[in-house]
């Protein structure tokens, strides 16, 4: 599921572009920041301000989620005056988050350098790996050109 930019609201357009309910479970909590707002949930209720604090993120942005979780079920509030707090509607829910846990704790986060389905790293840390290979690469052909140095010298 996907956040609908112009109404911050979750919208069905996976399912009917035929993917299945299961899918589109697993794509609403794709985004990182749904998953810290449930993992938050998951401690107690919270309002908007809470979450705000907490995260470390904007109010709009927060506001945004939360209605993409409402939209699924996984979340609901309940007013109280002029404050609404947020619940998780399906403790089930981290019982589907452990296990997911279990499942890459497992698979030792091979889901994290899958080619397809891995996290796509920035440019800090695209620049990181690639002079990580660099220094690599110059440390085994310093070690070679030693070797080849001394076996000249030996001959």
């Amino acid at each position: 599921m996907a956040i609908d930019p112009h109404g911050g609201r979750c919208v069905s357009a996976d399912i009917a572009a035929g993917i299945s309910p299961a899918a589109a479970l697993f794509h609403s909590l794709a985004d990182e920041t749904r998953l810290r707002i449930v993992q938050r949930l998951a401690c107690g209720e919270a309002r908007v301000v809470d979450l705000t604090g907490e995260l470390g993120l904007a109010q709009s942005t927060v506001s945004k989620h939360l209605a993409c979780l409402r939209d699924c079920g996984l979340i609901d509030y309940r007013a109280e005056g002029r404050q609404s707090f947020y619940s998780l509607t399906r403790p089930e829910l981290m019982d589907l988050l452990a296990s997911a846990e279990h499942l890459l704790a497992a698979t030792g986060h091979a889901v994290v350098l899958c080619p397809v389905h891995g996290t796509q790293p920035g440019p800090a840390a695209a620049h990181s790996a690639l002079q990580a290979e660099i220094d690599h690469d110059l440390t085994h052909l310093r070690e070679q050109t030693a070797g080849d140095i001394e076996g000249e010298a030996v001959s």
